[in-house]
């Protein structure tokens, strides 16, 4: 069954203009660039198509050369669009150079008196913007997080489309098109129904890829010391527990370092509380510094860390905490004597393996710390028992 073209144009106008709206209103919910340039380009696509259809009307001068451009504009910013998905600035020289090159071309006379040539460079113009969205997925996509498949698919499918075209499409007199036997035009329609499915796949998976993104940084964030940046007492408890679960299962010993920083009420009333803040954070990427990637590590308090370090006996823990209070010492932020942690150690072969337990026991060995002078390193094994 063929395919009215007619029809077809003005639903994709309508289709192309409905979804843009949409899109514009997702953007205007919660400012994502990404959402705000997918929108524009399927505003763009529905006046391009639009001005389409009023070519045969005695206006083909404008509509064929401010539609084509419009449309490589709508095709840049679908670029555009997964450039900002994938946190890259928009190129605004990329966005005009399709249209730049298109009205320069139509400045010659044998481009623009062949129906064939324009068709090939429209459809290679196109082709290369699809090319340029795709391997903005492509190359970022191990640090998407996200189900960018479904778009990287659909934006292969639609670039090839117009790969094809460019070389087996060799266009139709738009009378032909647009008459009463323009359902003899299998290729014309077919092309303005895979760009109304493109148009409605895109922006579907698009804001399926920006609601997944933005529900990882909430989860995020939730799990996350909005200071420091490193993990927040409730992401300490659930990676810890999990560690010290198949730590136990394979009777590895694991170490807990409570960290505690020493005189950060005097830092802040000397000094103010964003010279605690700068502490607070220097000590954070310090500690980072120190450990390996299978330990935990999380801001639990006000200025009171806890690490947990995976295969440790409380001899390399305490290699580990003493290369921490060292660093931490030395830094540069205030005079020499203004920063310093005091560190509480304790292990699961004397504790085992439950973390509030281990908690409660390295909360012991800081006291002590604290209570023998400060910046030092203070284990369980030397501490007095307690009292019967």
């Amino acid at each position: 069954m063929m395919l009215h073209i007619p029809t077809l144009l003005i639903v994709a106008v309508f289709v192309f203009g409905l979804m843009g709206l949409l899109t514009v209103h997702a953007w205007s919910r919660g400012r994502e660039p990404t959402l705000g340039y997918l929108g524009t380009m399927l505003l763009l696509a529905s006046l391009g198509t639009g001005l389409i259809v009023v070519r045969g009307m005695g206006m083909d001068f404008v509509a064929l050369i401010i539609g084509n451009v419009v449309l490589l504009l709508s095709a840049a910013m679908n670029w555009t669009a997964m450039r900002t998905f994938v946190q890259r600035k928009p190129s605004v020289p990329g966005i005009f150079a399709g249209a730049g090159l298109w009205l320069l071309m139509c400045l010659v006379p044998q481009f623009y008196g062949s129906l064939s040539a324009r068709v090939m460079l429209y459809s290679l113009l196109a082709a290369s913007y699809g090319v340029l969205s795709a391997l903005e997925l492509w190359r970022k996509r191990d640090r998407l997080e996200v189900a960018y498949v479904p778009a990287l698919v659909l934006t292969l499918s639609h670039t090839g489309f117009y790969g094809i075209r460019a070389f087996t499409d060799p266009g139709l007199p738009i009378k032909t098109t647009l008459g009463l036997d323009s359902a003899g035009v299998p290729f014309f329609s077919f092309m303005l129904f895979e760009s109304m499915l493109y148009a409605i796949g895109i922006a579907y998976v698009t804001l399926a890829m920006v609601k997944e993104r933005a529900e990882l940084r909430f989860k995020a964030a939730a799990f996350s010391d909005a200071l420091t940046g490193v993990g927040n007492r409730r992401a300490f408890m659930l990676k810890g527990e999990q560690l010290l679960a198949e730590s136990a299962r394979r009777q590895h010993s694991v170490a807990l370092l409570l960290c505690d920083l020493d005189h950060f009420k005097r830092l802040n009333d000397s000094f103010g509380h964003p010279m605690g803040d700068q502490a607070l954070i220097a000590f954070s990427r310090v500690t980072e510094a120190a450990l390996r990637q299978g330990d935990v590590f999380a801001r639990i308090g006000g200025e009171e860390f806890a690490c947990l370090l995976a295969d440790s006996d409380e001899t390399a823990a305490t290699q580990v905490a003493e290369r921490i209070r060292q660093a931490f010492a030395q830094l540069d932020l205030l005079a020499p004597g203004f920063l310093s942690v005091s560190i509480g150690i304790v292990t699961t072969e004397m504790a085992g393996y439950e973390l509030s337990h281990l908690l409660s026991l390295a909360d012991q060995a800081l006291y002590l710390a604290k209570a023998r002078g400060r910046n030092r390193v203070q284990g369980m094994a030397d501490a007095p028992l307690p009292a019967l």
